[in-house]
């Protein structure tokens, strides 16, 4: 299992995120953590996050989940080599996965190792067995204004929650993520805790921070 989980964007090691690709170095950006907010934001932020991996060597598109359900979700996926989930909110972000049946190719193809997963904010977020704790920063109505309803189950891939944008000034949800964490402390429950430039690595030698 292969992950580049970022607090932010890139991170400060992309080089990791770039030798860990293999293949052709094709795959997906995933950008449905921002559905439901300004389109044209949303739009001209795919084509950031595209024009960023194409720097380091990496090919994508973007695969737009609000097109496919579980009958076409597969083919459209296809055989990647890495897909790129960017951040927003998570309860939208799950709910996109769920609703096209992304959730259980992602982890039928991280149990077999077919592409690396990397992503940022919400992207890792979504991977944790549980995302209560984190309607504290990212409301739940967001979901379910697109969705009509909303999931707290997150996709089980990590052990535990990550936090990101920890002890980061310059992000805007620096502070509540700092509340959320103070109450996953509180209750004994382990967590990822990531600064912006940190990212959460899994490869052969496990994991770490880095």
């Amino acid at each position: 299992m292969r992950l580049h989980l970022s607090s932010y964007q890139l991170g400060n090691r992309p080089d990791l995120l770039a030798g860990a690709v293999g293949g052709e170095r094709r795959g997906f950006v995933i950008a449905n953590a921002l559905d439901g907010g300004d389109q044209e934001r949303r739009a001209a932020d795919t084509v950031r996050q595209i024009a960023a991996l194409a720097e380091l060597g990496l090919h994508a598109v973007e695969l737009d989940l609000r097109e496919h359900d579980p009958t076409t979700i597969g083919e459209a996926l296809g055989q990647p080599d890495f897909l790129w989930v960017r951040g927003g909110n998570v309860f939208t972000l799950r709910m996109a996965l769920a609703r096209s049946g992304l959730d259980a190719l992602i982890v039928e193809g991280l149990r077999r190792d077919a592409f690396l997963y990397g992503g940022f904010s919400a992207g890792p977020c979504v991977l944790a067995p549980s995302l209560r704790g984190l309607e504290h920063c990212d409301p739940i109505e967001d979901a379910l204004e697109v969705h009509g309803e909303v999931r707290r189950d997150g996709l089980g891939v990590l052990d535990r929650p990550v936090v990101p944008h920890l002890d980061s000034p310059g992000h805007p949800e620096t502070a509540l993520l700092g509340e959320v964490a103070a109450r996953y402390a509180e209750a004994g429950q382990p967590f990822w805790a990531l600064r912006d430039g940190e990212t959460l690595i899994h490869d052969e030698d496990g994991f770490r921070v880095v």
